[in-house]
């Protein structure tokens, strides 16, 4: 298990929570996701020792710690930049008026589902590209 790769990687997350509170709406957040995703892929293929899913799985698990901690400490200017999330957070049924409680349920259940996404994306990689 590569570590130090992990967190590297992960350093994508913590640019895309910031930019997401300040300046990147969600409407073109998957935009920026992709190219993102290819890249983790291609240095997870090239640098880590093996286990190329789990290294994936684990780089967006990081991820959405970066993410969902900026959301929530900079909640007040996330709110003021995405209000169609704060209407739709406000319809939810379970915490209805919530949303930072909400934030810190969603934010892993969509690491999750990002982490088998770079996961898969990591294991095609090393198939496709030569060790360093």
């Amino acid at each position: 298990m590569n570590l130090k790769l992990i967190i590297t990687l992960s350093l994508f997350g913590l640019a895309m929570a910031i930019a997401t509170v300040f300046v990147i709406p969600s409407n073109i957040e998957p935009a920026f996701w992709l190219p993102i995703f290819l890249i983790c892929a291609y240095f997870i293929a090239k640098r880590a020792p093996g286990k190329y899913f789990l290294h994936g799985f684990l780089t967006s698990l990081a991820n959405c710690i970066w993410i969902t901690g900026a959301h929530i400490l900079l909640f007040t200017r996330y709110a003021a930049n995405h209000a169609q999330e704060m209407e739709m957070s406000n319809k939810m049924p379970i915490l209805h008026g919530h949303p930072r409680q909400l934030m810190l349920i969603m934010g892993p259940m969509i690491g999750i589902i990002s982490g088998l996404v770079l996961g898969l994306f990591a294991f095609v990689a090393s198939k496709i590209v030569k060790k360093a």
